[in-house]
């Protein structure tokens, strides 16, 4: 302790060092929760901006379900760690009567988000983490903060960024033995594809063969265009784990509600996370797990919603993706979600002359210029050289726009520009500014 510092404290106005763990210096905050503060300080400051960033459902949660918390709201007790048990086995029947696969009460944990489930997981499990590049942008940052090896299996954007079997082939290759810890997040952010059923089949005979344990995150599977998702689960379900919860199919993220399925096989590691939970977060707000048995539960007004939300989305991401193509960017036809991720390469030379270098400059001269707030896909994982950008096609009114989407009514161009003008009017703002450049 230095001379200054000795006086302090003994004066009694001495202060805490600054001691931060090693794994949490230089972490910035998530970078999809700071585009979202930094678009609304900019709006508050008075300025138009058409909000890319933050990939937060527009549609509102459903009624039926609003009504279950209203109901609820008096409940006011601890549950227990694993969740509420009438909730837990609402879980595991709708996996059953989507994914076909059978479960009970007793294979379910609810957590406060998939999110916060996704970290202990890693903190519980030892093992290296796998993942695409481009993946979602806290897989990566929760492993650096529990101090777990990241790799990153080689993708092509010819293959819509989806892993291939033979790449993760190769890196189990590398020491067959090692443990690890596959995340698969399908319908897929940032890219906006899936997986067939063959595609998973063909990464689940891998992953089997090396023992290798999978998170399937499957939150955005409700959201799949044409309702057909397919789990990588039903080809190697002694080791894989689905990830679901109420933020992006039932428009629920502010909710805080996150589910893992596990085999049977895996109680152990329930069983950990458990112990964890216990330790940390207690328990998930209970109106709202109690809210969360109506979402799970199903029935005609939620299919109803589920119809209209993909029929949106679809039309959105299609319209979208047309006009990015116009104006010379690349990028995988959306199959679920609500993103895209387009390449601006063709670009490249009007970039550098304007002294755009990376993807990261990119979003900040689209942001100062055109108003528009997105991501770059170097916080995906992508090199910072390749101009590769998200895009969460979000900001428009759900609400008005599902009760226009009656089975009845086209999801047209006409539709677009009248219920999602924000997302139209972005890419006119990207067309004008490159066109100026």
């Amino acid at each position: 302790m230095n001379v200054v510092n000795l006086n302090s404290a003994r004066s009694g106005s001495a202060s805490p060092c600054v001691h931060l763990n090693l794994n949490v210096r230089g972490l910035d905050t998530s970078a999809t929760l700071a585009i979202n503060e930094e678009s609304s300080a900019l709006q508050q400051a008075g300025k138009t901006i058409y909000r890319l960033g933050l990939g937060q459902s527009p549609f509102p949660v459903p009624d039926s379900v609003v009504a279950a918390l209203q109901r609820n709201a008096h409940q006011k007790d601890y549950l227990p760690v694993r969740g509420l048990q009438a909730l837990r086995s609402a879980v595991a029947d709708f996996h059953s009567r989507v994914n076909g696969i059978e479960r009970s009460a007793d294979d379910v944990l609810i957590g406060p988000g998939s999110k916060e489930l996704m970290f202990i997981l890693q903190l519980v499990f030892y093992g290296d983490l796998v993942i695409p590049a481009p993946s979602w942008v806290s897989y990566s940052p929760q492993a650096s903060i529990i101090g777990r090896q990241i790799r990153r299996v080689n993708t092509l954007a010819e293959n819509g960024w989806r892993i291939q079997a033979e790449e993760l082939e190769a890196i189990c290759l590398e020491d067959p033995g090692r443990p690890r810890l596959l995340i698969l997040n399908y319908p897929n952010n940032p890219v906006g594809i899936t997986y067939s059923d063959a595609e998973l089949k063909a990464i689940a005979m891998v992953t089997e063969r090396y023992g290798m344990l999978v998170l399937s995150d499957e939150i955005y599977s409700e959201l799949h265009y044409e309702g057909e998702h397919h789990s990588i689960a039903r080809h190697y379900p002694q080791g894989t784990i689905i990830s679901s919860g109420l933020s992006k199919w039932a428009g629920a993220g502010g909710w805080r509600l996150g589910t893992f399925l596990f085999p049977r096989g895996l109680r152990w590691l329930l069983d950990a996370m458990a112990v964890v939970a216990s330790e940390t977060f207690t328990t998930v707000s209970a109106p709202i797990q109690y809210a969360a048995i109506r979402a799970f539960e199903g029935g005609s007004d939620i299919t109803d919603y589920l119809s209209r939300s993909r029929r949106i989305l679809k039309g959105l991401g299609q319209s979208l993706t047309g006009r990015l193509r116009h104006m010379g960017c690349e990028l995988a036809d959306p199959e679920g979600g609500f993103y895209l991720f387009p390449d601006f390469s063709l670009h490249r030379e009007r970039f550098a002359a304007c002294g755009i270098k990376t993807s990261r400059d990119l979003c900040k001269q689209l942001l100062d210029d055109a108003g528009v707030a997105c991501l770059p896909g170097t916080d995906f994982g992508r090199p910072a050289t390749e101009f590769t950008v998200r895009m969460a096609y979000v900001d428009f009114d759900g609400e008005r726009a599902l009760i226009a989407a009656d089975p009845e009514t086209e999801i047209d161009e006409a539709f677009l520009y009248e219920y999602c003008p924000n997302l139209i009017n972005a890419m006119d703002r990207i067309e004008v500014w490159l066109d100026r450049l």
